[in-house]
C-alpha cells in the first residue's frame, strides 16, 4: 500500500514507475520490465468518460501491449473481452457505452481491462473510491487473487483498516517517503 495526505506524491509516484511521469530527482528501477508488464489502474476521477466508447473497446485497451499500433487483433480477443467482462460481474456489456455505466460498473471495465493486460506488476490508484461495499468486495478479492498468483500489486489507499487487512507493506508518502516496512 502507499498512503499519504493529498498532494504527497502518492499518483505521480505510481504513474513514475509506470513509465508516464518523468521523474524530477532520483530514478526508478523497473527492473528490466518491459511497460507493457506494468498495468496501471488510474483514478477513475481522471477519465473523461464522454468519449463514445464501449466497455469493450475499453477492455482490449489491456491487449494493447501485444499488440501495438499495428497489431492485428487474435481471433479469440472478443471472447478474451468477455470473459474479463464477465469476471467482474458485467457479463454482456461488451457493447454498452461507458457513458451509461454507474462509477462501480466503470471501475469494474477499468479492472477488466487489467485482467486482459494480464501484467506482472499492478498499479492501483485508489481502487475503491466512490464505489458501493459490493463492488469494493468483489473488486478487493479481485486484488487478493492476483496477490496470491504472485502479482507485485501496489495500491494507492485511504481505508486504514483495509490496509491492515489486505497489505503486506506499507510506504508513507509526505511529499517523500516518510516510512516504509510492515
Amino acid at each position: 500500500a502507499v498512503l499519504g495526505p493529498n498532494g504527497a506524491g502518492k499518483t505521480t509516484l505510481l504513474r513514475a514507475v509506470a513509465g508516464l511521469h518523468r521523474c524530477d530527482a532520483g530514478r526508478i528501477d523497473r527492473g528490466g520490465l518491459a511497460p507493457g508488464a506494468i498495468g496501471l489502474l488510474p483514478q477513475a476521477s481522471t477519465l473523461d468518460r464522454s468519449f463514445p466508447v464501449s466497455c469493450g473497446d475499453v477492455v482490449a485497451l489491456g491487449a494493447w501491449a501485444g499488440l501495438g499500433a499495428w497489431g492485428a487483433a487474435p481471433a479469440d480477443l472478443p471472447a478474451r473481452i468477455e470473459a474479463a467482462l464477465a469476471q467482474v460481474g458485467l457479463a454482456g456489456f461488451a457493447a454498452r457505452p461507458v457513458q451509461a455505466l454507474s462509477v462501480g460498473q466503470f471501475q469494474r471495465v477499468l479492472f477488466a481491462r487489467l485482467i486482459l493486460q494480464d501484467a506482472p506488476v499492478i498499479l492501483l490508484d485508489e481502487p475503491t473510491a466512490a464505489v458501493d461495499a459490493r463492488t469494493e468486495a468483489d473488486l478487493l478479492a479481485l486484488i487478493a487473487s492476483w496477490h496470491r498468483e504472485g502479482r507485485t500489486v501496489v495500491a494507492v489507499l485511504h481505508d486504514l483498516d483495509l490496509v491492515r487487512s489486505l497489505c503486506t507493506e506499507v510506504l508513507l508518502l509526505a511529499g517523500e517517503p516518510v516510512a516504509w516496512g510492515k
